[in-house]
């Protein structure tokens, strides 16, 4: 036997759906396999409730047994087209609202407010995903304690689409759960943008109250390609009070307040705003310089959402993989839970006041 023969065998047989034969269908999956006197193939369908499915397959195994030989044996399996992913504005229509955690720069814990974020809110209550849009340096499935979980597809109406991870009533999604994680990822611009794409188009969200965008430090490729595929509801800004870091804070806030953007910015978390040893936990000492973000915040007219102290807990909840927000009962975790809330008022307000934002137009 050789494929040719599998071929012309399969062109005899109509597929009633299209009143053309299968090749001319184009439904013969480009997989024959022989082995000694086994073919195997698949046969692609518009749908898996196609009423003419079990009609064709036992169609096309009789077209081998009469036109290739009575003895072959045959295993022919259907497989199924997939829809095309939605345009971008219609992209996620049951997410109500989508936040973008931003920084200027690395380092000044992003991914820790982020997935504390994402945590105490569904902690609060809400239908919470979490996406992390950080490719080149992929954090959330350790801090999440998942590193080892691996997305499976699942059929939606006429879609396969991913289905996110869910771990402390967040559904999450990273390219960490499909690299090797002791590899870099040596991707050009281009290939992680369309990565990202894919986890954001090509995935089962559901109906979400909040999706958290944990995005890359900086302002990069990966931004602009959030920004020309989702509409973002608003960015929230983390920085430290170091001089430093407010400086590359400043430079995050203007991304999204750029003409061409215009995203609203929610507010700016101060993270590790003091030093609180857990020997004396009333006293303060301001490391990395006092209420920088408090001033950056004024300076901009945009709310302090939250101060959140640097404290060894949080470093090494987060490296457990059991951020600080699951436990509301110590200091860390109020701290996130009193952020989270005002989250929502500020989003509440926004949406309320402000007409909503729309993505920018790719060029």
């Amino acid at each position: 036997m050789y494929p040719k023969q599998i071929i012309d065998a399969l062109a005899t047989v109509t597929y009633a759906g299209t009143k053309k034969n299968l090749v001319e269908s184009e439904m013969v999956a480009d997989n024959i396999r022989i082995d000694g006197n086994k073919v195997s193939f698949s046969i692609i369908f518009p749908r898996d409730t196609d009423p003419f499915l079990k009609s064709t397959l036992k169609a096309a195994e009789a077209a081998i047994h009469f036109h290739v030989g009575k003895e072959v044996e045959v295993v022919v399996t259907p497989e199924y087209k997939s829809a095309a992913r939605p345009e971008p504005d219609k992209l996620l229509p049951e997410v109500k609202n989508i936040v973008a955690v931003s920084s200027g720069k690395g380092g000044v814990g992003k991914s820790t407010v982020a997935a504390n974020l994402a945590i105490a809110l569904a902690r609060l209550g809400y239908k919470v995903g979490l996406l992390d849009a950080d490719i080149f340096g992929p954090s959330m499935p350790k801090m999440f304690h998942v590193e080892d979980a691996r997305p499976y597809a699942v059929r939606v109406g006429e879609r396969d689409l991913i289905e996110p991870i869910e771990q402390y009533g967040v559904k999450l999604l990273s390219i960490g759960f499909f690299v090797n994680p002791d590899t870099a990822t040596l991707w050009r611009g281009g290939m992680a943008s369309n990565a990202l794409k894919q986890l954001i188009g090509d995935a089962d969200w559901g109906a979400l109250d909040y999706l958290i965008l944990d995005t890359p430090p900086g302002t990069s490729d990966i931004h602009l390609t959030l920004l020309q595929t989702l509409a973002i509801t608003g960015a929230v800004i983390v920085t430290t009070p170091q001089e430093v870091a407010l400086a590359d804070a400043r430079k995050g806030i203007d991304m999204y307040q750029n003409d061409k953007v215009n995203v609203p910015i929610l507010g700016l978390v101060e993270n590790m705003a003091w030093f609180t040893p857990a020997e004396l936990p009333n006293n303060r000492y301001y490391i990395f310089g006092k209420e920088g973000g408090k001033r950056l915040a004024e300076e901009k007219n945009v709310p302090l959402l939250a101060q959140i102290p640097l404290v060894q807990s949080i470093r090494e909840k987060g490296d457990e993989g059991v951020p600080a927000a699951l436990d509301s009962e110590n200091a860390s975790g109020l701290a996130f839970i009193n952020f989270a809330q005002a989250v929502v008022t500020t989003v509440n307000r926004r949406n309320r006041e402000q007409a909503p934002t729309k993505r920018v137009e790719a060029k």
